[in-house]
């Protein structure tokens, strides 16, 4: 946010509003005429931002400043350079880090901060990319011209402008918002209207501009190609947020309708008590589902969320495993002697919901069948952190066709992806064997972009069918 008053206070909210996003990191720098540039980051591992970060109105103060959530490298960053001091922070990924890396330092000779393991903050390296142009819409272009994967970016001058970056094909939503004595930019549209201002405009794939408290200057024009990641209204995008128009609480809605008539269509929920969702952003495409079959929402299990807000939060799977087990409080008057059938955000890896499905049996569940709401995920996402695999074979998908047919698999992963093919129907029934589904299904590629509702040539879909 940049503003005429200290602003501290909105970044703080701000900020706290995409927590969902991440849950290491986090950090914000702030510019003040007096005190320059200041910054604060903190490990969100064991606690929220909002406790880590609660003394932050009364320890930091200025009229612009910027803040981060991070699942990976700590940031912003201040950095002090031929374009001057100013902070950054990054959303995004970079596949071709090493090789960056190798070709900078060869070149300038220069360095990096080196992390546990040897590993380069990403932010860093970005920030090293951008300094090798003459201004910072120059080197901005330039890095993300040469980086593989996706950043958007944010820098706070050190005279209190902050420069706001969206990426080369928009596959993230950088938005403005207005208020009577301020401009801020946000991923998140609820994030702005919570504070008071009100929405200005979506940055274009690509767009460069420089935001002060009276106005919004381009550095960049927009580019042609757009492709926005269909995977935010699936589940990581918050459901009171709107992307390129389209709010995603209703896309689920819409989506979850669509998987029920597939289903009536098809004769698979015939003997359904209930239908529920799993985990909570699975819960709104549960609820399209059960409007459009008229079979009864119901909530068999509870999440007990007052200390253990987020079962992902430790770094070590089998205390994630043991955390989610703990967390779930069985309602055994919707279990004992029912058809259960669940609709989840996804099915990436698979290890929690096996575990939920043997809850659910062991509580009495007569049937627990499943239901994705998007396809069948193939690919790790090469451009962005929220959705990545550090393989395919992570993937409970790739895995179950390997199994199956091997090497050969992959010759016919549009077969593996598409439920009315032999092929497609072995994969399912595997997965049920392997996670004691009494039947599953994948929403249909088709299914989520009628969902979405935007042209699908502006959607990246990269991790269902590997087209770029």
């Amino acid at each position: 946010m940049a503003a005429t008053r200290d602003c501290i206070l909105d970044v703080f909210f701000g900020v706290d509003y995409h927590s969902h996003l991440g849950t290491r990191r986090a950090g914000v720098a702030a510019y003040d005429a007096e005190l320059g540039l200041q910054r604060e980051i903190h490990n969100i591992e064991n606690a929220p931002f909002r406790t880590k970060f609660a003394k932050l109105p009364d320890e930091m103060r200025g009229t612009a400043a910027i803040g981060c959530i991070s699942d990976y490298d700590p940031q912003p960053l201040i950095i002090r350079s031929n374009l001057g001091t100013y902070a950054i922070c990054m959303v995004g990924h970079v596949a071709n880090a090493d090789a960056l890396i190798s070709k900078y330092l060869s070149s300038t000779g220069g360095h990096f901060n080196a992390m546990t393991g040897g590993l380069i903050n990403a932010t860093e390296l970005v920030a090293a990319l951008i300094n090798q142009k003459g201004s910072f819409a120059e080197g901005i272009r330039f890095a993300q011209e040469v980086i593989e994967g996706s950043a958007s970016i944010l820098i706070l001058k050190e005279d209190g402008a902050i420069v706001a970056a969206r990426d080369l094909v928009g596959r993230l939503p950088v938005l403005i918002g207005r208020g009577a004595d301020c401009r801020c930019v946000t991923f998140e549209s609820f994030a702005y209207e919570k504070i008071g201002c009100e929405a200005e405009r979506e940055l274009g794939p690509g767009e460069i501009v420089e935001i002060r408290a009276n106005g919004i200057s381009q550095l960049a024009a927009p580019l042609q190609k757009k492709r926005i990641c269909a995977f935010l209204w699936s589940y990581y995008g918050y459901p009171t947020s709107n992307y390129e128009g389209v709010n995603v609480e209703l896309m689920r809605c819409r989506n979850g309708g669509i998987m029920a008539e597939n289903d009536a269509e098809a004769g698979n929920n015939a003997d359904v008590d209930y239908v529920c969702g799993v985990p909570d952003s699975g819960t709104p495409h549960a609820i399209g589902y059960a409007n459009k079959s008229h079979i009864p929402f119901a909530r068999p299990y509870i999440k007990y969320t007052p200390t253990w807000s987020r079962s992902f939060m430790p770094t070590n799977q089998s205390a994630r495993n043991r955390i989610a087990k703990m967390k779930q409080i069985p309602v055994k008057e919707l279990i004992e002697g029912k058809s259960l059938l669940f609709v989840d955000d996804s099915i990436v890896r698979g290890t929690q919901l096996k575990e939920t499905v043997d809850f659910l049996n062991r509580n009495g569940a007569k049937a627990v069948h499943m239901r994705s709401a998007c396809p069948p995920i193939m690919y790790g996402c090469k451009y962005l952190n929220f959705s990545r695999a550090t393989g395919d074979m992570e993937l409970i998908a790739r895995r179950v066709m390997n199994e199956l047919e091997g090497d050969e698999a992959l010759n016919h992963i549009d077969e593996y992806s598409d439920g009315s093919t032999e092929r497609g129907k072995k994969l399912r029934q595997a997965i049920c064997e392997k996670f004691h589904f009494a039947s599953l299904e994948f929403q249909s590629l088709e299914g989520v972009v009628k969902a979405i509702g935007i042209d699908p040539c502006d959607l990246c879909t990269y991790c269902w069918n590997g087209k770029e």
